[in-house]
């Protein structure tokens, strides 16, 4: 059976929404602050307006004019699922919303009858390692010298979580 164990870590000030195509500013604006080589407004836009593209969003509870704190986007191409990208704002990291963001997500694909979960990250990031291993993410590939860092280039490593029980 597949848990969800993350439910009672969603952060009280946020709430996890799914995204829309008005979102596509807001993404661009998070993810260049999270990410050395950011996606622009046309790339998101792009992408939200994929019928087979996904994802969430996690806006302050009682302030819609407020930056949001993360998102999530997601493809599903038959029963397998890649993450392209998850970012959470630098202040409002350590709160839970990489957990939430990725429970929903996981319901989601759950719901969509998804057997399978793929994303890549680089191998530096310890906190996004340790939550990917936590949400039962196994390494399934390395590719060496994938992203551009302040050190040079480091190794994306492949993950992959089963979703349906047996596999």
């Amino acid at each position: 059976m597949i848990g969800f164990p993350f439910d009672n870590l969603r952060p009280r000030s946020f709430v996890i929404e799914p995204l829309v195509r008005a979102d596509a500013a807001n993404l661009a604006a998070i993810h260049g602050l999270t990410f050395r080589q950011p996606w622009s407004d046309d790339d998101f836009h792009a992408l939200l307006v994929e019928d087979n593209v996904f994802g969430f969003i996690a806006r302050e509870v009682g302030n819609r004019k407020a930056q949001p704190g993360g998102f999530v986007l997601a493809r599903l191409v038959m029963d397998e699922a890649e993450i392209l990208t998850i970012a959470v704002a630098p202040q409002a990291q350590r709160k839970g919303l990489g957990h939430a963001l990725m429970d929903a997500t996981l319901r989601h694909l759950h719901n969509a009858r998804a057997s399978m979960l793929f994303l890549e990250v680089d191998e530096l990031n310890k906190a996004a390692l340790a939550l990917y291993r936590r949400l039962g993410f196994k390494q399934v590939g390395k590719r060496p010298g994938y992203y551009e860092t302040a050190k040079g280039r480091s190794a994306a490593l492949t993950m992959r979580r089963d979703l349906k029980p047996g596999r």
